[in-house]
């Protein structure tokens, strides 16, 4: 028999991996773009972008949550976590203090309406 804890724990996991894969594959999305644009990067680095743009709106849309705009706020939190790590392991710039915590108080809030009790 799965105990309730175990299959809560799983759902959490389930969840944060949906945030953090949707979150990386909107910002490869987007830095394909930025790469062409800024970086003078061939127009072929827009096809991978747009491809991983459409994971990331597939992605996001598999949130638990129960409506299209709190998936949305939840996922900024993520977002601004794994764009700082974006920032670290490929461009090579390691965020501050400022920035660490930034994003920990982004995250803090995205967990307040992630797991908040919900009336009916």
């Amino acid at each position: 028999m799965v105990s309730s804890g175990f299959v809560v724990q799983t759902a959490a996991m389930f969840t944060f991996a949906i945030y953090i894969a949707a979150a990386l594959a909107e910002i490869a999305g987007c830095f394909a773009f930025w790469a062409w644009w800024r970086l003078d990067r061939s127009p072929l680095w827009l096809v991978p972008g747009i491809v991983s743009l459409m994971l990331f709106a597939w992605l996001l849309s598999l949130s638990p949550a129960d409506n299209a705009g709190r998936a949305f706020a939840v996922y900024g939190g993520f977002y601004i976590v794994m764009s700082l790590a974006w920032l670290w392991a490929v461009e090579g710039a390691r965020p501050d203090r400022f920035d660490l915590l930034g994003a920990a108080i982004c995250l803090a809030g995205a967990a307040v309406i992630l797991l908040a009790p919900r009336g009916a």
